[in-house]
């Protein structure tokens, strides 16, 4: 490995106006950007806004970092544009930014994605060990460097693959803090629709789609067939097998569904592979899993406005040119289950919260409550007696929007009419969630 990299961070606050994005005139919330070296010659931008409430200065708010999934999305990007940062991709106040509840810091994680990048295609991450090892580099030097961030109550939250990663940098951060070689008062991870044990999910898609009518007997006998053989190989420890016959399951759904839309039951796909690519698995899985996150609106906004704006991108770098290798280098990483990682955070009294959207397809609510009950926590049986409680929007509104469920230092939310994309499918409730996560909100 020889001696470490020098660590280089760029710690700069810029205005929010650039040149052809045009914006409501108010006070906008404060911003930060940057890049930190995480290794040498790999690069990780981050984005970090303050939060904007109207009757409590930052400091009396959490603050949280989001990570996106893919791996190869952008947390920057996606989560920031089309999730719960304070803008829309029109430029528009988003309503529902989870600003009002919390400081937000976005990273563009793992390295190559968004506007993160490697200067060496042999620095791509290929597991979650590198993953975990990138970031925490990364926290080091932000918490170093932003010391006014460094006793306010931090969480992560996360979306899909962004779980996975999450679990894994939580369970480091908390051995971290307790050792007092990072300093920040971390207080929990939140796993939304997180692919914590590939398995479960995909041995839950045929009973799932049976049950909502999108396939039949025959339908329901071809995807359980492919959930078995994806089951032996990880029983064998294929694990590069099992991503590509994860594939093949999802081209048989595709099939036998009419093409329907892994991130929300509800709608429908439009396949945009073309022909000559079919023989690509992995470029059809990066283009049905992560380029559906770089639409051309976004890449447009990103690669265009947002660019000038932050004023820092290297002109070699797009936003998103290397998330196709992002992805590809963790394929064999992919089918991996961490359900022991999250074990290890209950152990350790690390506060754990799980929420899923009722829609969702990749990562099922069926499938998340099939990897909760192999948990070895002591508590699992006295977490799984408790009767839920609905939550509503607000005290006016009589329609059931989530269920909720906690016990000790582990919390369920069930979330209605969202799919894979839960701040963008509901989100009202989703900012509700972070308010009751955060213990700003019973």
């Amino acid at each position: 490995m020889g001696p470490p990299p020098p660590v280089l961070p760029l710690l700069l606050v810029l205005p929010l106006l650039a040149a052809g994005v045009v914006l409501r005139q108010s006070q906008e919330p404060k911003e930060l950007w940057g890049y930190v070296q995480v290794r040498s010659k790999a690069h990780m931008f981050w984005w970090l806004y303050y939060a904007d409430n109207p009757t409590k200065d930052f400091t009396e708010l959490p603050l949280i970092l989001w990570l996106q999934g893919g791996p190869g999305a952008s947390g920057c990007g996606f989560g920031n544009f089309e999730e719960i940062g304070p803008l829309d991709k029109e430029m528009k106040r988003r309503n529902t930014t989870w600003l009002q509840a919390a400081s937000i810091l976005f990273v563009d994680n793992p390295v190559g994605t968004g506007f993160s990048y490697v200067d060496d295609c042999s620095l791509f991450a290929k597991n979650l060990t590198t993953v975990v090892s990138d970031m925490m580099v990364f926290l080091g030097e932000f918490f170093t460097h932003r010391t006014e961030f460094q006793t306010i109550p931090f969480y992560i939250f996360s979306e899909s693959y962004g779980g996975k990663m999450a679990a894994g940098i939580a369970l480091e951060l908390h051995e971290a803090v307790q050792k007092g070689t990072i300093k920040c008062n971390f207080m929990g991870a939140a796993l939304g629709d997180s692919w914590i044990s590939p398995l479960d999910s995909v041995l839950s898609w045929g009973p799932y789609l049976y049950s909502t009518s999108l396939l039949d007997d025959k339908g329901l006998a071809e995807v359980t067939g492919v959930a078995k053989e994806i089951m032996d190989a990880i029983n064998k420890n294929q694990y590069g097998l099992a991503t590509e016959l994860w594939g093949k399951a999802e081209d048989i759904i595709e099939e036998n569904t009419d093409n329907v839309n892994f991130y929300n039951i509800m709608t429908k796909e439009v396949p945009e592979v073309k022909s000559n690519e079919q023989g690509n698995l992995h470029l059809r899985l990066y283009q049905r899993h992560v380029r559906n996150m770089h639409k051309d609106s976004l890449n447009e906004l990103m690669n265009g406005p947002i660019r000038k704006k932050l004023k820092i991108i290297p002109d070699c770098v797009k936003w998103g040119g290397q998330s196709i290798e992002v992805f590809q280098n963790m394929a064999e990483d992919f089918m991996k289950p961490v359900i022991d990682i999250v074990d290890q955070l209950l152990a350790a009294n690390v506060n754990v919260t799980v929420y899923n959207g009722q829609l969702d397809l990749i990562v099922d609510t069926m499938g998340q409550e099939a990897w909760i009950r192999k948990l070895k926590w002591p508590n699992l049986n006295q977490f799984s007696q408790q009767r839920w409680k609905a939550l509503y929007v607000s005290p006016e509104s009589t329609e059931t929007a989530a269920f909720h469920k906690a016990y000790e230092n582990f919390a369920f939310f069930w979330i209605l009419k969202a799919g894979h994309m839960v701040p963008s499918d509901q989100g009202e409730m989703a900012l509700k969630m972070v308010r009751v996560v955060t213990q700003q909100q019973q």
